[in-house]
């Protein structure tokens, strides 16, 4: 058996990750090290991520450690990864998905519906806010930076009447005591590949790929193929309001997409199946573009271009 070398984040989220995919290679009976690597996302913490510009930023770092063969493999959520796996690189597995819905956490208050006006909700996803303003125009939307627990940890503070995080983070670190509400697809579409894992590999290297062979899941590679595949269209990384979900049905790829404006004042929905993912995806971002996609992303962008870049 191998002795593999696994580049993660040091989150506490990606350490679980980490951890998780260590103990399924140990079962087969493989020698597993994890090495924690310090990126760009991890260093601008006081920042919204969506000012930052950078695609990449929780990546960049661990794929230089692969290059340089200083790790064997990376496990990223794969909502982090660019759609555009950069030259060099492959993704040889994307794991059984968790939940990959969006949640509603709060202390005093039992949904979306329910907050009181000018409640403040945290968040600082373009993605959530666009439709949590669509929803409700009445709320009070801050920027929430932070690992799982500190982000918690500020809303049972009091900093915040609510916050949006992802179902699968909260699931997979056991903190869902204050989880009020799953919030369905059709009300908040999820980011593009939300809930599964990416295992990321030097393009190429056929002995760690078929070490990896067992974690990749046919289902999770259709549906997040297809949604990354319509973010790609649309020109987008993880820090835009673009949203995608997609189900397997009856052998078919079922995708909503969703693009919208981060003030909530346009949201374009758009949903279909097809049997091709990739295709599927971009035709959903295609109609989605001609819809008008296209003025409402093409304002985002000028204005992440306009913000400070960050050292």
């Amino acid at each position: 058996m191998a002795r593999l070398r696994i580049g993660s984040r040091g989150s506490q989220l990606a350490l679980w990750q980490a951890n998780h995919i260590s103990a399924l290679l140990r079962d087969r009976g493989h020698e597993v090290e994890i090495e924690i690597i310090k990126t760009t996302g991890d260093k601008i913490t006081d920042v919204a991520l969506a000012k930052v510009g950078t695609k990449g930023m929780f990546t960049k770092e661990i794929e230089e450690a692969l290059a340089e063969a200083r790790v064997d493999l990376a496990v990223h959520s794969l909502k982090d990864l660019p759609t555009e796996v950069p030259p060099g690189f492959e993704i040889a597995a994307i794991t059984k998905r968790e939940n990959p819905r969006d949640v509603f956490v709060s202390v005093n208050f039992t949904s979306i519906e329910n907050l009181p006006g000018r409640a403040r909700v945290g968040t600082s996803s373009l993605r959530r806010q666009a439709q949590l303003k669509a929803l409700r125009p009445d709320l009070d939307i801050h920027p929430l930076r932070g690992n799982v627990d500190t982000r918690l940890r500020k809303l049972q503070s009091g900093e915040y009447d609510a916050i949006i995080l992802a179902a699968a983070g909260v699931t997979r670190l056991g903190l869902t005591a204050q989880v009020r509400q799953v919030i369905p697809a059709e009300i908040m579409c999820p980011a593009a590949g939300q809930g599964a894992l990416g295992i990321e590999i030097r393009l190429g290297d056929d002995a760690i790929r078929q070490h990896l062979a067992f974690l990749d899941d046919s289902s999770a590679r259709q549906t997040t193929t297809a949604e990354r595949a319509l973010l790609n269209k649309l020109g987008g990384g993880c820090q835009v309001p673009i949203g995608a979900f997609a189900e397997v049905r009856d052998g078919r790829v079922y995708l909503q997409g969703v693009v919208a404006d981060p003030d909530g004042s346009q949201v374009l929905r758009e949903a279909r199946d097809g049997v091709d993912p990739h295709a599927l995806g971009e035709q959903v971002g295609d109609t989605l573009l001609r819809r008008g996609g296209d003025a409402i992303l093409e304002a985002v962008y000028g204005q992440a271009a306009a913000a400070p870049q960050q050292p």
